[in-house]
């Protein structure tokens, strides 16, 4: 057990819970095939992310969750109304258009529920930009690429309203596109800022002379089924913004309106919306208040807040203080050299050495005072393993 977040969110410190590396993985896929295990860790991970959302969210995300659920309920309802399903006037479009502007011509009650589903979602765009401050510029990113996929839909619709049927190239081109910019903004843009900032923390806020706390730490921080909620996300994205715009792409003559459409976008919506949020969410929860903002390894270069990785570290004795030959990597692993006759070979301490095969001692003796210390004494106050 240690404090909540193991990523040192400041709004959890005094919460405990286990860690992911706690868990043990299951073997449901790995007994099929090998290969498949890492399913399984997958799987680990993702009961893991269900545990810390049901145990970390509270008011603030309820409050989200219930501005985007209304967002999209008051934005689509039409029973008693008839806004969408009859097709509106497509002779008047647009919203600033003066007394023309479609917006402005919809019926009464229509009108109240659109402005109101506004009024929703940016309540819950602005609670999310206060709330995660240092996933903000990310955050923006993946709203553009939200909005490029929502064109990309009205886009291919608006050539061909019964899209993708008899949809030529011309067609799926928008969708195509809109989509490689998606995937540009949050895989090689959002993730690898995420990623590379996880790696950052790690190296600087974990450092161990002991590898297996390092190996633990990496564990912890895992951005797998984070990872994978990214892919999810994109796809269920789709299908909302899809469903939305085949429901009222046909002209008012033609349109044979469905109420099931309607209902496939609210419900994917929501999915994804919910899956958004939880995107945003856990690198500020893993990282919290131990990093001023997320960003690439170039973006801090630019900006001139460069990351010096540690150094291999020589140790001293904890007595005299005097070199030894114990080397701290910058893995954390520490070497010392073979004491087997004739041997000139190296190793981590408590391995097999790298020639012959010897064990590696955990204990050193120094050569100046002849104290027989253990290797982690060597490298400051840390405890002796």
């Amino acid at each position: 057990m240690e404090q909540a977040g193991e990523g040192d969110s400041a709004d959890n410190e005094e919460l405990l819970m286990d860690r992911l590396s706690d868990y043990s993985i299951g073997n449901s896929f790995s007994q099929v095939n090998q290969r498949l295990s890492i399913l399984d860790l997958l799987l680990t991970e993702i009961k893991y992310n269900i545990l810390l959302v049901s145990k970390f969210w509270g008011v603030r995300e309820g409050v989200m969750i219930g501005l985007f659920v209304a967002g999209f309920f008051l934005g689509s309802w039409d029973l008693g109304i008839g806004e969408i399903s009859s097709g509106g006037d497509y002779n008047r479009w647009g919203i600033l258009g003066g007394e023309e502007s479609g917006f402005l011509h919809m019926k009464d009650l229509a009108l109240i529920l659109s402005l109101l589903s506004v009024i929703c979602w940016v309540g819950f765009v602005v609670m999310l930009w206060n709330s995660y401050p240092i996933m903000r510029e990310n955050m923006v990113y993946l709203l553009i690429g939200m909005g490029f996929i929502q064109f990309g839909h009205i886009k291919s619709h608006a050539d061909n309203p019964s899209f993708p049927l008899d949809s030529g190239i011309g067609g799926w081109v928008w969708i195509v596109v809109s989509n490689l910019v998606m995937l540009f903004l949050s895989i090689f843009v959002v993730r690898r800022a995420v990623v590379e900032t996880r790696d950052m923390h790690v190296q600087r806020k974990h450092f161990h002379p002991d590898p297996r706390v390092i190996d633990r730490a990496w564990k912890d921080h895992s951005l797998l089924s984070w990872s994978l909620g990214i892919a999810v996300w994109i796809i269920v994205l789709n299908i909302s913004f899809w469903s939305s715009a085949h429901s009222i792409a046909p002209s008012p003559g033609d349109l044979d309106f469905r109420y099931s459409l309607v209902f496939l976008h609210i419900f994917s919506g929501i999915v994804a919306t919910f899956l958004l949020l939880g995107i945003v969410w856990f690198p500020e929860f893993m990282l919290g208040s131990t990093e001023a903002r997320i960003q690439t390894s170039r973006a801090r270069e630019v900006s001139g807040e460069v990351f010096e990785p540690k150094k291999a570290e020589q140790g001293k004795c904890p007595v005299c203080n005097q070199n030894t030959n114990a080397i701290q990597e910058t893995t954390g692993e520490i070497s010392i050299p073979c004491e087997s006759d004739g041997c000139s070979g190296k190793g981590v301490t408590g391995s097999e050495c790298e020639q012959c095969g010897i064990r590696i001692p955990s204990r050193v003796v120094c050569a100046n005072c002849g104290s027989n210390t253990p290797v982690g004494s060597h490298f400051g106050r840390v405890e002796a393993w």
